[in-house]
């Protein structure tokens, strides 16, 4: 097995394919042999385990992933690491490389189609650009038992962030809707090549089996969602009157009166199940 975290290994090997780092495509190849071995083990897989893998790279995290699961499909959007993947992955018989972007594929079926009788979980070393979209792709598919992700730090921070703190956002809310996300470890800069400007974190969400709240209206409950940190410095009241332009100011105050809340309370001070209650009661108005 080619050892591609030893920067004299790929550095001639890469040269030899004309490979060049795409900024573009936000790419920065690990250099450190533990961070991909960490992340596999804490993934928590086995031979029970199908991996979807998001941007395998040069296949760093695709030899652990594939050492440990009973199947890996990963994804890869750059054509031009076909040769070098043949090379540093191509030993394993439990891995299958589709070749296309993951935002166009219909993740359930891929799921379904790769990893029958198998339990299903997703593994990433996501580029920074793409971090919300792909993570909002994988979360909303719905079929994933824990999705584990290394990301930028702060992101990873917004991911894991309590109500009331500067890092909770619409985002936390999303996250937290769909799985219980847990702070890993950190990974500095000088792990990569080329190095990021950033310390990258992994984290890994277990995905709820059932939510803990009622929920009348998913779609409902995120526009709730959007709207109360729209204006985050500013009242609650102010953030749904903008959202919920048929309710009115005088209507959005009904509305947190009768769940209970001050008439000042801000939308970052609040948990999941008070959005609930608030997407909750505005459908009940609606009748």
């Amino acid at each position: 097995m080619i050892d591609v975290c030893n920067i004299q290994v790929m550095k001639p090997l890469l040269s030899d394919h004309g490979f060049h780092f795409s900024k573009a495509k936000g790419q920065n190849f690990l250099t450190a042999r533990w961070v991909p071995e960490q992340i596999a083990e804490d993934s928590g897989i086995d031979r029970t385990t199908g991996v979807l893998e998001i941007g395998p790279g040069i296949g760093p995290l695709t030899q652990q992933l594939c050492l440990r699961a009973g199947k890996v499909c990963a994804v890869e959007v750059d054509h031009r690491l076909e040769p070098l993947l043949k090379q540093t992955v191509g030993e394993f018989d439990n891995l299958e490389i589709v070749w296309d972007d993951v935002l166009k594929l219909d993740v359930q079926t891929l799921v379904a189609e790769r990893f029958s009788g198998l339990r299903p979980v997703a593994c990433a070393n996501l580029p920074y650009y793409i971090t919300s979209p792909i993570l909002t792709a994988l979360l909303e598919a719905e079929c994933f038992d824990a999705v584990t992700v290394m990301v930028q730090k702060e992101v990873a921070q917004r991911m894991c962030a309590k109500p009331g703190t500067a890092d909770y956002s619409a985002f936390t809310v999303f996250c937290q809707f769909y799985a219980e996300p847990e702070l890993l470890f950190d990974v500095p800069p000088h792990c990569f090549m080329p190095q990021p400007k950033v310390t990258s974190a992994v984290v890994k969400l277990q995905v709820r089996k059932e939510l803990p709240w009622r929920i009348e209206s998913k779609e409902l409950f995120f526009r709730t969602v959007r709207a109360s940190f729209a204006m985050r410095r500013k009242k609650l009241s102010n953030g749904l009157t903008s959202g919920f332009p048929e309710l009115g100011k005088a209507g959005a105050e009904e509305v947190l009166r009768a769940c209970g809340l001050p008439e000042n309370v801000r939308g970052e001070t609040l948990d999941i199940r008070q959005f609930a209650d608030i997407a909750n009661e505005i459908l009940r108005r609606r009748g």
